[in-house]
């Protein structure tokens, strides 16, 4: 039973941490795009 809760915890929280990488490379290729946006307009 102590096998099966660890094993769900390690789950979860190595979920957490990839979900919050992708959120975070989302957010930069958003912004590289209106970083490049901005460049061809000036």
């Amino acid at each position: 039973m102590r096998q099966t809760i660890a094993l769900l915890l390690a789950g979860l929280i190595l979920s957490s941490v990839t979900a919050c990488n992708m959120v975070q490379g989302a957010g930069r290729d958003i912004e590289s795009v209106g970083r490049a946006g901005k460049d061809a307009m000036h």
